[in-house]
């Protein structure tokens, strides 16, 4: 059996598509029993657990449905925290703040909304730290939204619904999202929320202020999702081929920026839905939504309400049932059968970034005759190879960012731009009497991926690797991330060092999952 104790779900794919798929399937069950007035004490937690419910940033309906769904487990100890006149306003960490309720209780779940992204993964590794250090059973987190980041479980309820609408079968969705897509949390979730289906199309509604943010809609494909792009209703409906499924989300004011607050009457008209477009929509459509929905000049008018199409109550709803059932999950009530034999993926070197090359000829930087060179070194380190085939100044503004993070403008040395044998240019800096350390290759090779490193001894080249971006960068004071929402940004003051992950050519951040070129990372 597997036992979901001590897990958290920061963001919707911490929890594997048979996992979420188990979830439904009890949600289900659970969902019957009540309409069947049945026993439900299968779904209540058994023994001494604390439900912390903290709310940083102001939520109704999440709050509320939380807390009703902690309150039917009946033995767990129910704690709804008071942000508002809590040690946050005494400049306490989020950190501190946790380790002190964990040491509360033997075991613990938090419930957690904050304005500020990525603060769920934070407090799911530091706290962690913090229970096995003090020998308490690790805590569990639930994010309850985090900022524009993402909304785990609105997105569970909401493939919950999808899936009753499809009668539980998973083998394809279509699905409109319509609204604010740039700043929507819940429409994030479901770049990876929607993968419990085999077969996905989305149909993108939004004007291009606020239309989905280019890397998610990448990361949809890349998913396999088929994706189409409309500013308007309007546009959407000229087309015969529409979703039977429509998910809207309000334009959210307290999040844009004054650009974008300018043009709100012209965004709000685009993605709101008026009666003359009801003769255009397909039998057997539902509209749902997030709520809640501005009462003035709401995306879904009140005229709606009482319509077929109206699938927005009963989504709300379902989310009593699917927080129920996760809290179950988590304070192991309810555990999932599974192949026991189950397979880890193998950990990545931290430095498996640094590959041996073949030396071809022993020696490095001799000037050829009738060409320019650096004078040959004895000793040291000759990198090769800066940002091959782009242009001059990019090569020369790279060797400067170098020189500047790895400090090597105090010691005696040598760089220089050249031209290659196929026509490209490169940049080149030599080190006389200076090896760089395993961290240093590691900033290099995310300053500066695709280089060449040579060790040279003797006047030979002894060492020669070839250095692609790290699969992890860390644990540099000189890398921030650019979103100023993010936990580790500097100004949030909570102390948190940037982490960035690679994928493929690109780097995320670890906590916010804000994209980055290798090249923003770095601040000097």
């Amino acid at each position: 059996m597997r036992s979901f104790r001590g897990r958290t779900l920061a963001l919707i794919r911490d929890f594997t598509i048979d996992e979420q798929l188990f979830l439904y399937q009890k949600t289900k069950e659970l969902k019957q029993k009540w309409l069947n007035r049945e026993d439900m004490s299968e779904f209540q937690i058994k023994g001494d657990v604390n439900i912390y419910i903290v709310f940083v940033e102001p939520s109704t309906r999440t709050k509320e449905s939380f807390i009703n769904a902690a309150k039917f487990h009946k033995n767990a100890r129910v704690n709804i925290f008071d942000a508002e006149h809590s040690s946050f306003n005494k400049n306490e960490s989020y950190v501190d703040t946790f380790n002190m309720l964990t040491g509360y209780g033997i075991y613990s779940i938090f419930v957690v909304r904050t304005r500020l992204e990525g603060v769920p993964r934070l407090l799911e590794r530091k706290v962690g730290e913090f229970a096995q250090r003090h020998g308490i059973e690790r805590p569990a987190f639930i994010n309850g939204g985090d900022g524009k980041h993402e909304h785990p479980t609105q997105e569970l309820l909401d493939e919950f619904t999808f899936l009753e609408q499809n009668n539980f079968d998973n083998s394809h969705i279509r699905i409109a999202l319509i609204g604010d897509l740039l700043h929507g949390r819940t429409v994030h979730s479901k770049v990876d929320g929607l993968k419990i289906f085999k077969n996905v199309e989305v149909d993108l509604i939004a004007p291009q202020q606020i239309q989905m943010p280019q890397h998610y809609i990448e990361k949809m494909k890349s998913n396999g999702f088929e994706v189409r792009k409309f500013s308007s209703i309007d546009e959407y409906l000229s087309n015969k081929d529409v979703a039977k499924i429509w998910y809207f989300t309000r334009l959210q004011l307290e999040r844009m920026g004054e650009d974008i607050l300018e043009k709100e009457h012209i965004l709000r008209k685009a993605v709101t839905f008026r009666k003359d477009m009801l003769d255009k929509v397909k039998e057997g459509t539902k509209f749902y939504h997030p709520l809640p929905r501005p009462k003035i000049d709401p995306e879904i008018p009140t005229f709606l309400d009482e319509l077929p199409l109206n699938g927005w109550e009963i989504q709300a709803r379902n989310g009593f049932w699917v927080r129920v059932v996760l809290l179950s999950l988590l304070g192991g009530a309810v555990e999932m059968e599974c192949d026991q034999s189950i397979t880890f993926q193998k950990e990545e070197d931290e430095y498996e970034f640094i590959i041996p090359t073949q030396i071809v000829h022993g020696t490095k930087g001799v000037a050829k005759e009738g060409k320019r060179g650096i004078k040959p070194i004895e000793n040291g380190t000759v990198i090769d190879h800066i940002a091959k085939g782009k242009s001059t100044e990019e090569i020369f503004n790279t060797i400067v960012k170098i020189r500047k993070i790895l400090k090597l403008h105090d010691c005696d040395s040598a760089d220089g731009i050249f031209k290659s044998a196929d026509g490209s240019y490169k940049g080149y800096i030599s080190l006389p009497d200076r090896y760089l350390s395993k961290k240093e290759i590691k900033k290099l090779a995310a300053i500066a991926p695709n280089t060449t490193v040579n060790i040279i001894k003797g006047a030979s080249v002894k060492e020669k690797y070839r250095i692609k971006l790290p699969p992890k960068i860390y644990n540099f004071d000189e890398i921030r991330c650019k979103n100023e929402n993010c936990i580790t940004h500097p100004k949030n003051g909570e102390n948190v060092g940037a982490s960035f992950i690679r994928i493929d050519d690109r780097l995320v951040c670890e906590y916010c999952e804000t994209p980055h070129e290798y090249s923003e990372i770095w601040v000097i």
